[in-house]
């Protein structure tokens, strides 16, 4: 698969939706994760990411403008010992929980769907991170109508064992803008990760779309010793 150029593919898109990356630094240190959120409505632009123990949570930037909190409010990651869990929606507390009973990643997804949102049938996309003794896998799901058919649940679960220092993948929700918005298609996209977190969420926030983005949280964690470093940027302040 050909390396994408994650700069240029984000500036050409309006609308990728919400997109999750993972993967491993260039130096081999981290294991990396960002998360982002954009919105078209009101009601999707009036949030903001914050802390919430290990992980992170959304919510209204502003409480009186609050419409509909479903699909919206939701804790994008959690940490459940040496996991890392991050979606797109409140699959991430199924994950959680399942897998805390001993379910596995993909067992857990098995009890969920796409999103209730016609006719866009929005994908639920997730990623869980695994680092054991400085060994790190990951793996990565969405889950999509068959062509917008709401009778029809496309699953799909792609897994990385032992990734190579400097590569990642991107998955996101949309291809793009339209109406219907289009579903993303195919395998999550190749990308390259660098060791700057810094520089790494710079370059995530100034290539998405200015009216459209939202929240961006970005999270290095080193494979030595499990430290973790962390970064939200909310366009609302």
């Amino acid at each position: 698969m050909k390396k994408l150029d994650l700069e240029e593919k984000l500036r050409h898109n309006s609308y990728p939706g919400r997109g999750i990356i993972i993967g491993k630094s260039c130096n081999g240190k981290y294991a990396v994760t960002a998360y982002f959120i954009m919105g078209r409505s009101e009601n999707s632009r009036n949030r903001i990411f914050v802390e919430d123990g290990e992980g992170i949570r959304t919510q209204a930037f502003d409480p009186s403008k609050l419409t509909d909190p479903s699909l919206i409010i939701y804790s994008p990651v959690r940490v459940l010992g040496n996991k890392t869990i991050v979606t797109n929606g409140d699959q991430t507390d199924t994950i959680y929980d399942l897998m805390k009973d001993g379910k596995t990643f993909e067992q857990s997804l098995r009890t969920r769907t796409f999103e209730p949102d016609p006719p866009n049938y929005t994908p639920r996309i997730s990623g869980i991170l695994e680092i054991d003794n400085g060994k790190f896998d990951y793996s990565m799901s969405i889950l999509k109508s068959n062509n917008g058919c709401p009778d029809s649940c496309c699953r799909y679960t792609f897994s990385y064992e032992t990734p190579a220092s400097g590569e990642g993948h991107f998955i996101h929700t949309y291809m793009g803008d339209g109406s219907p918005l289009p579903s993303f298609d195919g395998e999550p996209e190749l990308i390259e990760i660098p060791d700057d977190m810094g520089a790494f969420a710079d370059l995530l926030w100034s290539s998405l779309n200015e009216e459209n983005k939202v929240s961006l949280f970005v999270r290095y964690i080193e494979l030595e010793n499990g430290a973790v470093n962390s970064k939200i940027i909310n366009k609302n302040k």
